[in-house]
């Protein structure tokens, strides 16, 4: 298995190691934050890592586009394994997480819903609700708060932020190794 894959792997492992302490000790409870940061860092430095040893075990000259082929597969993976733990964490580990974020969703919502001058400013600002009873603005909202919070939802989302981040942090990496770190 290349280098790059493995740091790919170590590195999700990693990420998943630590997600599952914060959870485990209750630290960060009702937040994500600082997990979403972590993993931020982890994406970072498995495409730095992973570039870093594979340049250092080459023999002989690459190109840029290999390097950044070199990077994306140390990425993809950790990318990969990421947002499948992503999914199995908020649907089996914690799904409460979610069922807490949709009520308090409902409060929000509810309270905006009987506070006209808020009702109003929603109006303005959503074209469609201008012709809805209050009933419908808050049985929409409401509906659209359950399908966004969810599991699959949360992972979809997670692979195409992630893999976006990727390519930019491997075109970055590339670059600040091909000028600063390995100059020919």
């Amino acid at each position: 298995m290349r280098i790059t894959v493995k740091t790919g792997i170590i590195s999700a492992l990693c990420w998943i190691g630590i997600k599952m302490g914060i959870y485990y000790t209750g630290l960060f409870e009702r937040t994500i934050i600082p997990a979403v940061l972590l993993n931020i860092l982890g994406l970072l430095a498995c495409i730095s890592i992973g570039l870093y040893l594979q340049k250092r075990r080459d023999t002989e000259e690459t190109n840029t586009m290999i390097d950044l082929k070199n990077a994306m597969s140390a990425g993809v993976p950790y990318v990969l394994m990421v947002s499948i733990f992503i999914y199995f964490f908020y649907a089996k580990i914690n799904p409460e997480y979610y069922q807490h974020q949709i009520a308090e969703n409902e409060i929000a919502i509810e309270k905006m819903v009987n506070d006209p001058i808020a009702l109003e400013k929603f109006k303005s600002q959503q074209a469609d609700a201008e012709v809805m009873t209050k009933e419908q603005i808050e049985k929409k909202l409401k509906q659209s708060n359950k399908q966004g919070a969810s599991a699959g939802f949360t992972a979809t989302l997670s692979t195409l932020a992630l893999l976006i981040l990727a390519t930019l942090y491997s075109l970055l990496v590339t670059i600040i190794y091909r000028k600063i770190v390995f100059r020919s």
